[in-house]
């Protein structure tokens, strides 16, 4: 996966809990492409506003202006998501075909 630095135009942090700007990723791939952005943000910034500051979609045109699905860590989570120092968003492409129907599909062909 790229790893890419990204800077956002933030006010420059202090020691200890009382930060100014968090470190964040945002993350996403094509069967072609990933690549891991590593941003500065303001404290109480939310998903959305983390990838709009990552500019990633200057990478990935196609990224839906709001995401359907995003996650942190692999764990859903809604685009007013409040971050944390540490987490890496995780943009998720919209599925091709429903994976139940999928297996379905398969075990039919298998069976024969």
């Amino acid at each position: 996966m790229e790893n890419k630095e990204a800077l956002s135009e933030s006010p420059a942090a202090t020691s200890g809990s009382g930060a100014l700007v968090i470190r964040v990723e945002v993350a996403y791939a094509t069967v072609a492409k990933q690549v891991l952005l590593s941003i500065e943000v303001p404290r109480d910034c939310t998903v959305a506003e983390a990838i709009d500051l990552s500019a990633i979609r200057a990478e990935f045109p196609e990224i839906d202006p709001a995401p359907k699905t995003v996650g942190i860590f692999s764990r859903k989570v809604t685009l007013e998501h409040k971050l944390q120092d540490g987490d890496r968003v995780e943009i998720y492409r919209p599925l091709i075909a429903d994976p139940k129907e999928m297996r379905k599909q398969r075990a039919k062909t298998e069976g024969k």
